[in-house]
């Protein structure tokens, strides 16, 4: 199968400090990937270097065979799209005017948007369940709502990787759920392929078809979820003992924490 970003020894440092270490990562064409791993351990920046946010001391990071560094923001931005952990809008805009901000990297300068690009906008909110939110302030709606809706302004850029730093962090478990299945669907419907760092190992286990596992700015384990959380690699990474629940022989585990 055909990968789509491709990272080679990448590491990268604030100040002095190392936070990546010589990461190496194959991402195939319509896999959901989660990274896992403690706070510290590196899964935002790895996330922002792979947005090309940060700029890596070493190493590479290929989009479709093309080194990111070459490849200017726009076009960067037609391959793919980034949600941030803060969905905050400091502007009092529309929903419909925020989604349609996706446009940005298809129109020229002093160009408005067009029918095709109106389409488009329809589209991705309707994908998104947002269109009956379209009139209303971005700051009048739900976390849950306004975090649907920066996933619509994502998808107007076309992307072929949707990057998504913990989504679901300050959303109770129905929204969480809600957007874990949206971005499954978005996914599996539309070929999309899907980067996100996540806390909930469970709901890691649950979407992800593999999980990147950190520990202090390395690789520990790439794999399913069923090989890569076993007891020994949670306790090695997290530090804590946890017994593993497989029901009806489902190779996703459920991660339940042992008594202290």
């Amino acid at each position: 199968m055909d990968s789509i970003v491709n990272i080679k020894n990448l590491s990268f440092k604030y100040d002095k400090i190392d936070i990546l270490k010589r990461i190496t990562l194959e991402v195939v064409t319509g896999n959901f990937i989660s990274i896992l791993g403690p706070n510290g351990s590196g899964k935002t920046t790895l996330l922002k270097n792979i947005s090309s946010t940060l700029k890596p001391n070493n190493g590479s990071i290929l989009i479709e065979m093309q080194d990111i560094r070459k490849i200017k923001h726009k076009e960067l931005a037609k391959k793919l799209a980034v949600v941030h952990q803060s969905t905050e809008v400091h502007f009092d805009f529309s929903v419909y005017n925020v989604v349609m901000m996706g446009r940005f990297p298809y129109l020229k300068r002093f160009q408005s948007e067009s029918k095709k690009d109106e389409e488009i906008v329809k589209e991705a909110m309707l994908n998104t369940s947002t269109w009956h939110l379209k009139d209303k302030s971005i700051n009048e709606i739900s976390g849950g709502e306004k975090q649907r809706v920066v996933i619509a302004r994502a998808l107007t850029q076309q992307p072929k990787v949707l990057l998504l730093d913990e989504p679901i962090s300050h959303l109770d478990i129905k929204y969480q759920i809600e957007i874990l299945d949206l971005c499954k669907r978005l996914n599996k419907e539309q070929n999309i392929t899907v980067i996100t760092t996540l806390h909930d190992i469970n709901m890691a286990s649950r979407y992800s078809d593999y999980i990147v596992l950190l520990k202090e700015g390395n690789i520990k384990e790439v794999d399913v979820p069923h090989k890569t959380l076993t007891e020994e690699n949670i306790e090695e990474v997290y530090g804590i003992k946890v017994e593993l629940i497989n029901r009806n022989n489902d190779k996703r585990p459920i991660i339940l924490p042992r008594s202290v």
